[in-house]
C-alpha cells in the first residue's frame, strides 16, 4: 500500500543544516497496524507528514497505492489526502465553538458524500459519545475529545489513519481505549500508523519500528 524510498528531510537554520529524517526506506502493507517508536525529535512526526502528502521530502519517494504523491499537484494532493487519510493528533485539534457532531462533520467539507450526518452520528454512538453530540470540547474529558477526533478521522471511510502521539494526553485507561478503537479500524481492513514515544501502542501493533536521530534503526 505504501512504499517509502530514501526519505530525507533537511532544514537550513542559522546554526547550519539540520536533518530531520535521514534516508528512511519502508514498505507498509494494507491492513497493518504499524507503531513508529522513538524519542522526541527522532523524526516520527516528519515521517507522518511526508506520508500524508503534507511535507515534501528533500530527497526520496512516497508511493501510496502506486501513486507518487509528490508528483501530484497541490490541489490533487489535498483531494487525495481528504479521500484516503484520516488524522488523529495528541492535541485533538477540535474547534472550540463547534459541538461534537459539528466537529466530526468538518471532515465532510472536503469530501462530499450523501449520508455524512447519519454516518457521523453512527460513529459517535459506536464510540460511546451519543450523549455528547451537542456538547462543546470544553465540556468533554480528554478521552472524549480523542474519541471525537477518531470519529472525525473515520468519517470519510479512509484507507489509512495516521495518529501522532494519540495517547500522549490521556491516562492509561483512556489510552488503551483509543488504541482499541484504532485496532478495530485495522481489523476491518484499514491501515494504521501510530507515532509514539511510549510503549502502549506496541501491544496493539502488528509491527514496530524505531527511529533515532532521523534514521530507521
Amino acid at each position: 500500500m505504501l512504499i517509502l524510498e530514501d526519505l530525507t528531510k533537511t532544514y537550513r537554520t542559522w546554526a547550519g543544516e539540520v536533518t530531520a529524517l535521514d534516508g528512511v526506506s519502508l514498505r507498509i502493507d494494507q491492513g497493518e497496524f504499524l507503531a513508529v517508536c522513538g524519542p522526541s525529535g527522532s523524526g516520527k512526526t516528519t515521517l507522518l507528514m511526508m506520508i500524508a502528502a503534507m511535507l515534501r521530502p528533500s530527497r526520496g519517494l512516497v508511493r501510496f497505492d502506486e501513486r507518487d504523491l509528490y508528483a501530484l499537484s497541490v490541489p490533487d494532493r489535498a483531494r487525495f489526502r481528504a479521500e484516503n487519510i484520516g488524522f488523529v493528533f495528541q492535541m485533538f485539534h477540535l474547534v472550540p465553538y463547534l459541538n461534537v457532531l459539528e466537529n466530526v462533520l468538518i471532515a465532510a467539507g472536503a469530501v462530499k458524500k450523501n449520508g455524512q450526518k447519519i454516518r457521523a452520528r453512527d460513529l459517535l454512538q459506536r464510540l460511546g459519545l451519543q450523549h455528547r453530540l451537542g456538547h462543546r470540547p470544553s465540556e468533554l474529558s480528554a478521552g472524549e475529545k480523542q474519541r471525537t477526533a477518531i470519529a472525525r478521522a473515520l468519517l470519510n471511510h479512509p484507507k489509512l489513519i495516521l495518529a501522532d502521539e494519540p495517547t500522549g494526553n490521556l491516562d492509561a485507561e483512556n489510552a488503551r481505549g483509543v488504541l482499541q478503537h484504532l485496532q478495530g479500524f485495522q481489523r476491518e481492513g484499514g491501515t494504521v500508523i501510530v507515532a509514539t514515544h511510549g510503549p502502549a501502542a506496541r501491544e496493539f501493533a502488528t509491527r514496530t519500528i524505531t527511529l533515532r536521530d532521523g534514521r530507521l534503526i
